[in-house]
């Protein structure tokens, strides 16, 4: 699928209906599965998160991954810290 973890860092993650949720700052690897756990935003969109909280969005809540990623699922709430 990808070269790359490091392809991954920097691009910008949309929600299913295009919504602007942040910019990916790390990929989160669980080392016992030596695999891709989920995605860390550190600065992530206030309409959507409050409060400047960071997320980590699940590998699973991922659609797709090319220029941008587009998400499958975000919550309809707004992420409260």
């Amino acid at each position: 699928m990808l070269e790359s973890v490091g392809n991954i860092k920097g691009l910008e993650i949309y929600t299913p209906e295009g919504i602007f949720v942040g910019i990916v700052d790390e990929v989160v690897i669980d080392i016992s599965e030596m695999g891709i756990k989920g995605l860390f935003v550190s600065d992530a969109n206030p309409a959507l998160v409050e409060d400047d909280v960071s997320i980590s969005i699940p590998l699973r809540w991922v659609q797709s991954i090319g220029d941008v990623i587009i998400l499958n699922r975000f919550p309809n709430e707004r992420i409260c810290g």
